[in-house]
């Protein structure tokens, strides 16, 4: 299997990197954490971009492409911490009307894991559509009708989120096995967000430790510190493989098991993101720990996303699982 990019990639990777890097600032997240809601115009340039279109095919308006490539965008988008329900929305786009281009703001609930704990739905008071996951199938919940009570300090502050008392019944759109698949689809796209966390802090950290001088000296030219930034980066390229794989293989299933990859590329970059953000604090020091270093955002947002579409624990047994039968 080839993991090079092609030139199409390439060019759509940086298209997605420049709007974000343009629109998604550090100074323009924290506008937006200080508005507390998703901003519907930058939603809809999200939209125009083709984020949540990007897998539709032409014919349906979209762009026609496949994980491999959606797996690449959301790894710009977690790079810049992209806030909103983006993977829920670009994984019904084509069920919901006016998810793909941005109208309706699709959210989503999954249940198909263990059962036990509270009901925590995210971006609740911004949703327009909210989809819950189940094991016997999938269901469409009219969001104005919950019973929510926000939290006042979540604790990614880009992620808002409700508790929720009870759940109704729902309309379904979906039977159990459409569940398991979008929760296999949407793990992918977390798990490159997650990636572009590990990449995004291992630059973040590499730049710091150039710059930062001790004894006269960057702090880079340590070799504590240089120990610190390799691990980072061959974390990074770790979780650029397994991410790329998880694509490649939802694209085509003949070349192996998806739900393996999928679990393989959660699990790596999940490791890959909060390690390199845990080292990126640790190497800005003191200043790590203040809110004017952005490296607690990604700290934060990588404590929601590994636990969204499977945890930690349940994609560790999965692969136990596939291990232990192939032994």
């Amino acid at each position: 299997m080839d993991f090079q990019l092609t030139e199409d990639q390439e060019a759509l990777r940086e298209g997605v990197r420049s709007f974000c890097d343009g629109r998604f600032s550090f100074d323009a997240l924290r506008e937006l954490e200080e508005k507390g809601a998703i901003d519907r115009e930058l939603w809809g340039e999200l939209a125009e971009m083709g984020v949540f279109s990007l897998r539709l095919p032409e014919s349906e308006g979209g762009v026609g492409l496949g994980f491999a490539d959606a797996v690449l965008v959301f790894a710009e988008l977690g790079r810049r911490l992209v806030p909103g329900p983006l993977v829920w929305s670009q994984l019904l786009a084509g069920r919901i009307d006016g998810a793909a281009d941005g109208e309706v703001v699709v959210g989503g609930l999954d249940l198909c894991g263990p059962v036990g704990g509270p009901l925590v739905v995210e971006h609740l008071d911004q949703l327009d559509a909210l989809v819950v996951l189940r094991s016997d199938g999938v269901v469409r919940v009219d969001p104005r009708s919950l019973h929510a009570k926000p939290v006042a300090r979540p604790l990614d502050p880009h992620t808002p989120i409700h508790h929720v008392a009870t759940l109704p019944d729902g309309e379904p759109i979906g039977d159990a096995e459409d569940a398991a698949r979008l929760r296999r689809e949407g793990g992918a796209l977390v798990a490159g967000q997650l990636l572009g966390i590990a990449e995004m802090t291992q630059e973040l950290a590499t730049e710091y430790a150039r710059k930062r001088e001790q004894f006269g000296r960057p702090i880079g030219g340590f070799q504590a510190v240089k120990h610190i930034l390799a691990d980072a980066f061959t974390r990074q390229e770790l979780a650029r493989a397994a991410v790329y794989a998880a694509g490649a293989t939802l694209d085509d299933p003949e070349v192996g098991s998806a739900a393996r990859a999928v679990s393989t590329a959660k699990l790596v970059a999940g490791e890959a993101a909060m390690k390199n953000s845990r080292a990126c604090v640790q190497v800005h020091g003191g200043m790590g720990y203040t809110w004017e270093i952005p490296a607690h955002y990604y700290l934060k947002r990588t404590w929601v996303l590994e636990n969204v579409f499977g945890t930690v624990d349940e994609h560790a047994e999965e692969m136990a699982e596939y291990v232990a039968a192939d032994a």
